[in-house]
């Protein structure tokens, strides 16, 4: 029987270890949580932390395993190239993986390499870091240069606004290292975004999404995405030259990864995000309804050296999911939706439940939890999910 290690195993990547077990692999979870769900799927489990690249790599020796995963984790896709390397499995380069899981490294890269890029700098002084703002012109962005799920991230005006929003994201940085950069303005509504499926370093499917955002609280904390994405083809075709010049160089062969890219109002792309995982928050799940491609089985796969099957069955209809969120603190009562919104849910998964405690919604780690929604019109999915807070009351006990 066949061995893989899954490095992680929350709920979000309980799928990734199902899908696995069902294969018929044996499987082996690494998680320092020791409340962990994916626990009870596997077939064995250690009490190791995923960015504990030397315990996993020993863990790895000692089972002598076939494959390692790292399903929608950007931290642990670092110990999962480092182990893959070392062991000669299916993998990335770990250096380019390194690379793509730091936002200082990953721009650096695109300056070097001539690709569009914000003016960026990272600093650990806020003392050095207020020089180079005092440089740049207003709004900028001040961001950790190793979180996801824009954790830390802030857009600010002014220098006034700088003291604060630097210690925020340095809060929320493991690395203790804040990355400054100019802000583009993008040219349309919704950030391009989604998962790429990689195989013998060419891109074999570009799983486009629209990304929402929260504009009148944070512009920058996803809220959502839908299926199919709204864009020009001819805007689409750049961005896929883009996305498959960085994996060329940076010799990607394998995989899949996450990606965000916009284009400024003069028309350049530019790739803001690139990550050697999977999408958090389930947006493998609303690409394979929208387009049939199972993204996690692709993600199994190429680890264990298979070869990955894309065809896509593009749906009629149209997907989106929805983070339920609050701006408050306090404990969940209840989830009430109105009619217009109800007639239009697929599926829930919920991180809470009725008495927990909630905290304000900086960050895709206080998602409530994801509904998945239908509509029969690309107009009926952009009226609604424009204004979907209307219909969704997140109920606090008083």
């Amino acid at each position: 029987m066949k061995k893989i290690i899954l490095l992680g195993g929350s709920a979000q990547q309980v799928t990734a270890i199902k899908y696995a077990k069902e294969q018929g692999y044996y499987t082996i979870l690494c998680d320092y949580l020791e409340d962990n769900p994916g626990q009870y799927y596997c077939d064995e489990y250690h009490c190791v932390s995923t960015t504990d690249k030397e315990a996993v790599l020993e863990l790895a020796k000692q089972k002598n395993i076939d494959g390692i995963v790292a399903y929608s984790s950007e931290p642990a896709a670092v110990t999962a190239a480092y182990v893959g390397n070392k062991l000669n499995l299916p993998s990335n380069p770990y250096e380019s993986v390194l690379i793509l899981s730091n936002k200082n490294l990953f721009r650096d890269f695109l300056m070097n390499n001539g690709i569009n890029c914000p003016k960026a700098r990272s600093f650990k002084s806020k003392n050095e870091a207020m020089i180079y703002v005092s440089e740049l012109q207003f709004p900028i962005m001040v961001k950790p240069t190793d979180s996801a799920g824009s954790k830390g991230v802030s857009r600010i005006q002014s220098l006034e606004e700088f003291d604060k929003a630097f210690d925020y994201s340095l809060s929320k940085s493991k690395q203790k290292m804040v990355i400054i950069e100019e802000y583009i303005e993008m040219a349309h509504e919704c950030m391009i975004g989604g998962d790429i499926i990689v195989e013998n370093g060419n891109i074999e499917y570009y799983g486009f999404i629209n990304g929402y955002r929260n504009i009148e609280q944070n512009s920058f904390i996803p809220t959502g995405n839908s299926y199919p994405v709204i864009m020009e083809e001819e805007k689409l075709m750049i961005a896929r030259k883009e996305l498959q010049k960085v994996i060329d160089l940076l010799n990607i062969n394998m995989g899949v990864l996450n990606i965000e890219v916009l284009f400024d109002n003069n028309g350049k792309p530019y790739i803001i995000e690139m990550a050697a995982r999977n999408g958090g928050n389930m947006i493998s799940q609303l690409l394979e309804i929208g387009t049939g491609i199972d993204f996690v089985k692709a993600t199994v796969e190429a680890a264990m050296n298979n070869k990955i099957e894309v065809k896509e069955n593009q749906s009629k209809q149209f997907y989106s999911t929805y983070y339920l969120h609050t701006f408050e603190n306090g404990k969940l009562k209840d989830i009430v939706y109105s009619d217009e919104i109800q007639e239009h849910i697929i599926q829930m998964v919920m991180n809470k439940k009725h008495g927990d405690d909630l905290s304000a919604f900086d960050g895709l780690d206080k998602t409530i939890g994801i509904i998945f929604l239908k509509f029969y019109s690309i107009e009926e999915l952009k009226s609604k999910m424009k204004n979907i807070g209307q219909y969704i009351d997140i109920q606090m006990i008083s």
